[in-house]
């Protein structure tokens, strides 16, 4: 079953997120970028804030938008990141020079990375099947744009569905996010994503402005009722026997 993945920037949206149903809880600055990072001052509050509330979900960080060439720095942010507590860092991977060593670096660095692959101009397949060999603990496809429209707007189909089936065939975990709101739910569903990342559709406004709980109630109940309805597929099959 797919689970929600949600975004916030602090500790008051992350116990919102936290106590509305969040599968995930993702840790970034949307003010900065597609995969913005927050301070690591921050992260260990939010982290602490959660854990202190007795919230113990999964909880990822986002390094900040960088260039493949600048692998030391790279390497530097994803070492902070770890040590803020957090369970995964999302580092974003780029179809640029560099790629490809970023990847084979961050697979040997101790720490729980997932590669966030930008799609806006296609998913890349050479730098996703070295990824699926490297034993990251997942993998994701995202949008750098979120003003081009959601994920499902920007990459073909048959692109996403080669990507999930990938990682599939790798027993690794699969998340997809990119602008996704709630009429994308069915398509998600029907892909089966391990996890779906959402931020511009649980917030009031863009995806800069603050997280809003009926918004984040709103997709949390729809979620939770498809899935009802897909686990109760196999019963009606049968006759409900």
């Amino acid at each position: 079953m797919t689970r929600l993945l949600v975004s916030v920037r602090s500790v008051p949206e992350a116990l919102t997120a936290g106590r509305g149903g969040a599968d995930f809880i993702d840790l970034k600055e949307p003010g900065q970028g597609a995969l913005g990072g927050l301070l690591p001052g921050v992260i260990r509050a939010i982290v602490a804030a959660l854990r202190a509330d007795g919230i113990a979900l999964p909880v990822s960080a986002t390094i900040g938008d960088l260039p493949m060439q600048a692998l030391g720095e790279i390497r530097h942010r994803v070492a902070a990141v770890a040590a803020c507590g957090v369970d995964i860092v999302k580092v974003g991977s780029v179809d640029e020079p560099g790629a490809a060593d970023v990847l084979q670096a961050l697979a040997g660095c101790g720490h729980a990375v997932v590669p966030v692959f930008v799609a806006d101009r296609g998913i890349p397949r050479a730098l996703v099947e070295q990824a699926l060999g490297l034993g990251f603990a997942g993998v994701m496809a995202d949008t750098a744009d979120k003003r081009a429209g959601s994920l499902f707007e920007v990459v073909a189909g048959k692109a996403l569905r080669r990507f999930v089936a990938g990682a599939r065939e790798a027993r690794v975990m699969v998340g997809l996010a990119g602008a996704l709101r709630l009429a994308d739910l069915p398509a998600l569903v029907a892909l089966e994503p391990d996890f779906a990342g959402f931020r511009s559709a649980v917030c009031a406004g863009d995806r800069r402005g603050a997280l809003d709980a009926a918004r984040l109630q709103t997709l949390v109940d729809t979620m939770h009722r498809m899935r009802r309805d897909i686990a109760a597929e196999p019963a009606q099959a049968f006759g409900g026997r």
